[in-house]
């Protein structure tokens, strides 16, 4: 059995594991399962090369409470500080394995974690998993046929030397549109406002300069209406009148993501409307099941500070309530 057992390979899951072992938790009684085949998925298939990796990039206060800690950086020395980290720190990964099932043992205080693979106990339990594993989606119907033109990531498929709609006007829009120029596409983006209010300042001021090279084109003000199968491509249309509609290769849409609220759900975990409740240290009802991350942030998202330090509060809260850790940190 397991001291703890984390749920979700990036930022958050690397530094709970990473916070684990600093508290004395030996490197056998801590287990990371991911269900990917690397960690950090996100960042390595979402953010261009050359684009900085934000540690505060939503309004968050940049200080660091635990043993993890980035200023902005590149994607390179990111990952590089996240493999290094759990090499330093001895972290068991288990990766292309699924989490589908959690049941707690009230009267032992003890989880079962059930995964394609096997099944685990431990004592606690931390979900570190990100919300963009569950995209938002327009309001309006999309042609099953074009599953494979309509896309809700940039990781599908390899998009390269097409024509290519991103919708949203989020800092995921800017990084598709970032990523997707670079791979010499015809980029256009759709957004509904006319300003980019939701962006950070480095995507913000990287999408505009992409739009002043030509580079990306920006449809501001632009509400589809309609997106229909014109010979295996989808074409969209607008509310606008003076935006006919148009023929693209891929149709992109990046309009944020939610939490995985039926599988929190079926653990039991209470909701207050779309956000699960928390406690100190992120502990929702269920004593011994704690949500950090993107999961403990709100509905605004976190950062990788948030991240690091979101796992630094769980885990002194489990060092007081749930197992012996070293009374020095």
């Amino acid at each position: 059995m397991y001291q703890i057992i984390i749920i979700g390979a990036g930022p958050a899951g690397i530094s709970m594991g990473v916070e684990a072992r600093n508290f004395g938790v030996s490197k056998d009684q801590v287990l990371i399962i991911e269900k990917a085949n690397e960690h950090s998925f996100t960042i390595k298939k979402y953010y261009p090369d050359n684009k900085l990796v934000t540690a505060n990039y939503k309004g968050f206060t940049p200080v660091c409470t635990g043993v993890m800690c980035l200023s902005d950086s590149t994607k390179h020395e990111t990952i590089s500080y996240l493999d290094k980290a759990i090499e330093d720190y001895q972290l068991n990964v288990h990766y292309n394995e699924t989490v589908y099932k959690i049941e707690k043992i009230d009267a032992d205080q003890i989880f079962k974690v059930y995964t394609d693979k096997n099944v685990y106990e431990s004592k606690v339990v931390a979900i570190a998993v990100g919300i963009l594993g569950k995209p938002n989606k327009p309001d309006y119907p999309l042609p099953r046929s074009l599953k494979n033109r309509i896309l809700f990531d940039i990781t599908s498929f390899e998009i390269k030397n097409s024509k290519v709609l991103v919708v949203g006007g989020g800092d995921s829009a800017s990084e598709y549109c970032q990523f997707l120029a670079e791979e010499n596409n015809d980029v256009t983006l759709s957004y509904r406002r006319s300003e980019f209010n939701r962006m950070n300042d480095i995507n913000r001021e990287s999408l505009l300069a992409l739009a002043k090279t030509g580079k990306v084109r920006l449809l501001l003000n632009s509400n589809i209406t309609e997106v229909v199968d014109n010979n295996g491509k989808p074409e969209v249309r607008f509310k606008e009148e003076h935006l006919k509609p148009e023929i693209f290769d891929y149709v992109i849409y990046a309009l944020g993501g939610s939490t995985p609220e039926n599988f929190l759900r079926t653990i039991g975990i209470e909701f207050n409307g779309p956000q699960p409740v928390l406690k100190e240290g992120y502990e929702t009802n269920i004593p011994g099941l704690f949500l950090i991350g993107d999961l403990s942030a709100g509905k605004k998202g976190g950062s990788i500070i948030w991240a690091f330090n979101s796992a630094n509060s769980a885990m002194r809260k489990i060092c007081e309530t749930y197992i012996q850790c070293r009374i020095d940190n």
